[in-house]
């Protein structure tokens, strides 16, 4: 089982529809048996994939130990994929896994799911703390969308010197620049400068996942932006066998 993670220290950059897409790609394109785990308190991931669903408990049961991820999982309706939801017991995650102390709290957490799944994608909360430690130790592959402008690309500069400073062998970054507009000659700039960096267009088609509550491939599958994110896939999947 390879789990995946699309973390950014800076929200904004599209990680929660780039992690929707990707899983939906992960069960429908390959046929793995995948679940979406949201980690953000905000929610997205699980409202566009299970936004009617009932809570019955908090998400954060499952960090501390008082219910395992079984008993939270929901389908969402497509096959293959599963979602482990979050809700706003997720916005003070940091200080959960602190008072936990157990720095490989995730990495068990995601074992226990392996003979369930073949991929887990971790929908990750911004921001560099105790979360996205337990995220750099338990995932196989980090993939850290930025849009292609300056300040993004100094927050995956930042997240790239704190690997090498601090998680000497641990998983690789896999850049991604995401929303790409290239009308915009800044990013056309930031593009031009790294063309082996995988590009995902921002597009209306993208926009409406919220409104449909569905993936893009589910409504688009012919878009531009669709496949980009196909082809993204793929070159992950090259990653995780590499």
């Amino acid at each position: 089982m390879a789990v995946i993670a699309i973390y950014s220290m800076k929200g904004g950059v599209g990680k929660t529809t780039l992690a929707v897409n990707l899983a939906w790609a992960s069960a429908t394109l390959s046929r793995r048996r995948t679940l979406l785990w949201d980690l953000d308190g905000q929610a997205a991931s699980s409202f566009i994939l299970a936004g009617g669903r009932k809570a019955r408990d908090e998400a954060r049961a499952v960090i501390e130990r008082d219910v395992t991820p079984e008993d939270l999982i929901v389908p969402t309706g497509i096959p293959l994929l599963d979602l482990l939801p979050a809700d706003a017991s997720l916005r003070t995650l940091d200080a959960v896994f602190e008072g936990l102390d157990r720095k490989k709290r995730l990495l068990r957490l995601t074992g226990q799911l392996e003979r369930h799944y073949d991929h887990v994608i971790l929908d990750c909360p911004p921001g560099l703390g105790a979360t996205s430690e337990q995220i750099i130790r338990g995932a196989a592959l980090i993939l850290l969308p930025m849009i292609p402008s300056t300040l993004s690309r100094r927050a995956y500069a930042e997240v790239r010197d704190h690997l090498d400073r601090h998680h000497k062998g641990g998983p690789p970054i896999f850049p991604v620049f995401n929303l790409v507009d290239r009308r915009r000659s800044a990013h056309r700039e930031a593009m031009a400068a790294d063309p082996g960096c995988p590009a995902i267009p921002m597009a209306s088609a993208v926009e409406q996942m919220a409104d449909r509550r569905a993936p893009l491939g589910a409504y688009a599958p012919r878009s531009p932006a669709a496949a980009s994110v196909a082809k993204l896939w793929t070159a992950i999947e090259r990653k995780l066998a590499g």
